[in-house]
């Protein structure tokens, strides 16, 4: 977790509150965290009647924000009002809607905490405001997680949970859910609710939990594809037909899509160390080996013609040229293309 993210979810817990904060960046996750850390610690329950407000940018000016920010508090010590979806603000990026931004940001109200979520982009830092603000407000940048720190985000998140779990059981959750941290999130959380105290959590209570089959699921296709074995993968791509429902075609491309995109460039590197390719990709030290299995036996002109077959299969799977064809017997198709020499 970013040291800025850290001081900010610190001072809001011990009630250190500021007048202005604006979240913004890729990953939503850290900007809803911010703000509902606020929303729960700043009013009690009784206060929020009168003093909280929740605003949508598509909805809102910049004038309906700060007219609700200029509002005096209602039996309160404080007011809050929250911007989600801040980016969409119709005028934010306009002189207009930055001016009178700005103009609050030199005096705001003490007594108002306003709450920015400006979402999946940061404000443009060659106009006034993009370069000012972290001066004027508390501002966090939420930075995108890559693949190789998120067993380090779930281990912070499980040590303020109390919760434990093994390397293989942290492994597993971060390459079955991936980077996005919501859901990660709320997949162990899940995964806790039927612990004992002071029990670890292991492989299997995440492949119970979590839903996943252990020998029928996308990371295992994946590897009988790296490794040539072609028995396998058909059994796997049977299950999904067999269960088209709970495994969808799209996701499943879109993962092999990012690994031989990954793996082309891995073949271009001159360094092809293990560490070289882990921080060349933000992988994970536990991927590696699918990586370095691939690289011995699948030679470039195949990843290339393999992220082709990607394209064209995930393109009839959202129904470009895609006929009577069904999503699994699409799937066995793209495999045999993947698997071929």
């Amino acid at each position: 977790m970013d040291a800025a993210v850290k001081k900010v979810l610190s001072d809001v817990r011990s009630r250190k509150f500021q007048p202005v904060y604006f979240l913004q960046g890729e990953e939503p996750y850290f900007i809803d965290r911010i703000a509902e850390l606020i929303e729960a610690q700043a009013l009690t329950e009784a206060e929020k009647s009168f003093n909280q407000v929740i605003l949508y940018g598509k909805d809102v000016s910049m004038a309906t924000v700060l007219t609700h920010a200029r509002r005096f508090p209602m039996m309160a010590e404080r007011q809050v009002v929250i911007v989600k979806e801040a980016q969409e603000i119709n005028d934010l990026g306009k002189e207009s809607g930055s001016k009178l931004l700005l103009n609050y940001l030199a005096h705001p109200v003490p007594s108002t905490i306003l709450v920015f979520c400006h979402k999946h982009k940061t404000l443009d830092r060659r106009k006034e405001l993009g370069k000012t603000i972290d001066k004027l407000a508390v501002t966090v940048i939420s930075k995108k997680v890559y693949d190789n720190q998120l067993p380090d985000f779930v281990r912070q998140y499980l040590n303020e949970l109390n919760c434990t779990a093994t390397d293989e059981a942290i492994h597993a959750l971060c390459e079955f859910v991936g980077n996005d941290l919501s859901r990660l999130t709320n997949e162990i959380d899940k995964v806790r609710i039927n612990l004992k105290e002071g029990e670890v959590i292991d492989l299997d209570r995440v492949i119970s939990q979590v839903g996943v089959s252990r020998e029928y699921n996308i990371f295992e296709l994946h590897r009988a594809i790296v490794k040539g074995d072609r028995l396998k993968a058909a059994r796997i791509v049977n299950y999904f037909e067999a269960n088209s429902k709970k495994n969808p075609a799209i996701p499943m491309v879109a993962y092999l899509f990012s690994f031989f995109s990954k793996l082309l460039v891995a073949s271009q590197a001159q360094d092809k160390s293990k560490n070289a390719i882990v921080n060349l990709l933000k992988i994970s030290p536990y991927s590696f080996p699918d990586y370095s299995t691939a690289l011995q036996t699948i030679p470039s002109f195949k990843i290339v013609e393999g992220i082709r077959a990607l394209k064209e299969a995930d393109l009839k799977l959202k129904g470009v040229d895609a006929g009577s064809i069904s999503q699994g017997q699409l799937l066995r198709e793209l495999v045999v293309k993947l698997m071929s020499q």
